[in-house]
């Protein structure tokens, strides 16, 4: 993955912004996430002509050719127009386990489909229990003739009910290696999930002797299914980042023109002081988002310490501005016709994804100690 310079980037996030003001506006939100898909087709096809479906894939393949620090970037306007669409699913997740996996055979098939748009990919990595660890692999593989048959069910699985492939991730004889599974094959079962965010669109995925493909793996696949949670881990800290600072404009925004006691709110002192202390919350999360990003990018020393670090941070930060956001705006955010609790929905969903604050806090610390 090749980084942009500084301007390229800005540059870049400039156009993600000024589309997503255009297209990912409160009322089209609204209107996309009680579609049954749960994105806007049109909508996608824009962002893969654009280069943000295939931010992460190389050149040769239809992609961008960015890298973690683009990708944060991009994130944060993603999170702040609270986009709905398969982007961490595909763009991110699959897209990053393919080309970490090295199976050029794969790479040809599908990279250029998921870059463009006209595939979207996701990735089944963890069972019900949620760990995102490799004792959570709770699919096994199968030898079967010259192929491979996969048991068992994977769980919290994005957009799992739009993929046109998954990659699964799955406990074979030799060890665990990762699958390649075409949506439509038979024994598979997905069923959709209820999430709190309506924004967002979980799956769970039953599989029942389901034909696979084996995709190859240079390094080892659970260390490839690293370096894709990785990426994901970046680009969800950039999202809640991103996210986190627009509530902070609009509540902001709010105190100063709401009035009561004849005084605009924004001019009482506990007001205020809530007011600083979202903005530390939402300077911090932006940092810590952006160093991660940066350590991944150069493969820094301490890049895994900083991404855990950035998970739980900025996952704590945007839950803490979300719930203090709703209570600066009183009365009115409780209803669903504001948009104070759509972020306060995707905060506590966000918070779960790939990991609980708990979960990276305990790692972060046991990186440190290494």
């Amino acid at each position: 993955m090749a980084t942009l310079a500084r301007e390229e980037r800005l540059a870049f996030q400039d156009q993600v912004r000024r589309l997503l003001a255009d297209r990912s506006t409160e009322a089209e939100v609204r209107r996309t996430m009680e579609l049954p898909a749960g994105y806007d087709p049109s909508l996608w096809r824009q962002l893969a002509e654009l280069g943000v479906v295939g931010l992460l894939i190389d050149e040769a393949h239809g992609g961008t050719g960015a890298g973690p620090m683009e990708l944060e970037l991009v994130m944060e306007e993603v999170g702040a127009a609270l986009l709905c669409g398969p982007l961490l699913s595909s763009g991110v997740l699959a897209a990053g386990l393919l080309q970490a996996l090295g199976d050029a055979d794969a790479q040809a098939r599908l990279l250029p489909r998921i870059a463009d748009g006209s595939a979207i990919a996701t990735v089944a990595i963890t069972g019900t229990s949620g760990t995102w660890t490799p004792e959570g692999v709770a699919v096994t593989a199968t030898a079967a003739g010259d192929g491979w048959r996969l048991d068992g069910e994977a769980s919290y699985v994005t957009h799992g009910q739009n993929a046109d492939v998954f990659l699964v991730a799955a406990n074979a004889p030799d060890g665990l290696a990762v699958f390649e599974v075409a949506t439509g094959a038979a024994g598979l079962a997905t069923t959709a999930l209820p999430t709190f965010d309506h924004t967002l669109r979980l799956a769970q995925i039953r599989f029942a002797g389901v034909p696979a493909r084996r995709l190859a793996a240079r390094g080892g696949a659970w260390d490839a299914v690293e370096q894709a949670l990785d990426l994901a881990r970046v680009a969800l800290a950039g999202e809640q980042a991103g996210a986190g600072r627009r509530v902070l404009e609009f509540t902001v925004d709010y105190a100063k023109t709401r009035v009561q006691f004849g005084r605009a709110i924004g001019s009482f002192q506990a007001i205020k002081h809530m007011a600083a202390d979202l903005l530390l919350e939402a300077e911090s999360a932006i940092s810590a988002a952006r160093h991660a990003a940066q350590a991944l990018a150069e493969g820094a020393p301490d890049r895994d310490a900083s991404i855990s670090l950035a998970a739980f941070a900025c996952a704590d930060a945007f839950s803490t501005i979300t719930a203090t956001a709703v209570q600066m705006h009183g009365g009115i955010a409780f209803t669903w016709a504001h948009p104070a609790h759509l972020y306060l929905r995707r905060a506590r969903a966000d918070a779960q994804l790939f990991g609980t604050p708990a979960f990276y806090r305990d790692r972060y610390v046991q990186q440190l100690g290494g």
